[in-house]
């Protein structure tokens, strides 16, 4: 499988970064199926730290293999599960199984409000749900170990021309 990582830079040895803010998943690399989104999040990333430019760097990923030897956890649909999963993992509270693979929607701009409403206590988890599940969401695959980073090869990089 092909997956697409957007970045400031070209990213062509992927490495497991030190986080400070809590992620969808939690800490690892990340990556998409939808190169659109890859792009768009290229942009954002180099509008966020004002440097760089925006670069989508490619890797073959052996999904197949990595699923025979690794602890994965795969979400369809921005149901509950993976609603709590997000929110525990934002929080940085999360407490349950360890995985080196985690896939599924990604909490892009479209959700983050929702998503923030609840943690601000705005509006109930019901509402956040039902939210959620009228939005299309595209995919991300978070590889948490060096192990599940042993699978991805690098093919090649590309600039992202044009706004957003």
């Amino acid at each position: 499988m092909l997956l697409y990582h957007g970045s400031n830079t070209e990213v062509a040895d992927p490495r497991l970064l030190k986080q400070t803010r809590g992620l969808d998943f939690g800490h690892g690399f990340y990556a998409t199926t939808n190169e659109k989104q890859a792009k768009r999040f290229a942009k954002t990333v180099r509008e966020r730290r004002e440097i760089g430019t925006p670069i989508v760097s490619v890797f073959e990923y052996n999904m197949d293999a990595a699923i025979r030897t690794l602890a994965v956890c795969k979400f369809e649909h921005p149901d509950t599960k993976w609603f709590q999963f997000v929110v525990d993992n934002r929080r940085k509270i999360y407490q349950g199984k360890s995985f080196d693979i985690v896939v599924g929607p990604v909490a892009n701009d479209d959700v983050m409000p929702t998503i923030q409403g609840y943690l601000s206590g705005f509006i109930s988890k019901r509402l956040a749900m039902a939210q959620l599940k009228a939005s299309r969401l595209v995919d991300q695959v978070c590889l948490k170990t060096e192990e599940a980073l042993s699978f991805l090869r690098y093919i090649r990089s590309f600039e992202v021309k044009g706004g957003r």
